[in-house]
């Protein structure tokens, strides 16, 4: 495998990373801690991550419940939980804070296979820019003479295989979300 080809490969790999933990804020109907992946709390004036501070558990399939480590960041978290807009409002006992995770509507439900659809499309352009990037780095190396034009001509077709395959890669990760989405 050539240099480039396995920084591609890494590129790719981080562009599926990335595209996994927006999906994975997409609220579907059911819980799941993941929702909570992107909240900071203001904690002793230092923003934290949520996970870093708490326990979250998933107490049954529509809630999610979050068990503080210092039971005085309670307010804090539950601030930092409506800053983040995850478009839940958060009931506090004051030593746990339950998110109760509503029922989507058919209207939301369309409203969201269109955000992941957007989020796939994003993925692939990105995707697309990466072919390019890694196309154009061995057209360099054979005008370089790095590469025969066998080399070269070899070289773009994995380049292009492994993009067609990233691709389908996303449509099936988009897929599977739209079916979580749209399952009651």
């Amino acid at each position: 495998m050539s240099h480039s080809h396995k920084k591609l490969e890494e590129r790719i790999e981080k562009t599926m990373q990335v595209l996994k933990e927006d999906l994975n804020t997409v609220r579907a109907g059911r819980a799941n801690p993941a929702l909570l992946d992107k909240v900071m709390v203001d904690y002793y004036g230092t923003p934290t991550p949520l996970k870093n501070l708490s326990n979250i558990s998933v107490p049954d399939p529509r809630s999610l419940l979050i068990t503080p480590f210092d039971p005085k960041s309670v307010a804090d978290i539950e601030r930092g939980i409506n800053a983040a807009n995850v478009g839940i409002t958060p009931n506090n006992d004051g030593k746990c804070i339950r998110l109760e995770i509503p029922q989507l509507t058919e209207e939301r439900r369309k409203e969201l296979t269109k955000t992941t659809k957007k989020m796939g499309e994003e993925a692939k352009v990105a995707l697309r820019n990466l072919r390019r990037d890694a196309n154009e780095a061995l057209k360099k190396q054979q005008k370089d003479g790095e590469l025969t034009e066998d080399d070269l001509k070899e070289e773009l077709e994995k380049v292009q295989k492994t993009t067609d395959k990233a691709v389908k890669d996303v449509d099936e990760m988009i897929a599977a979300k739209d079916k979580e989405i749209l399952e009651v």
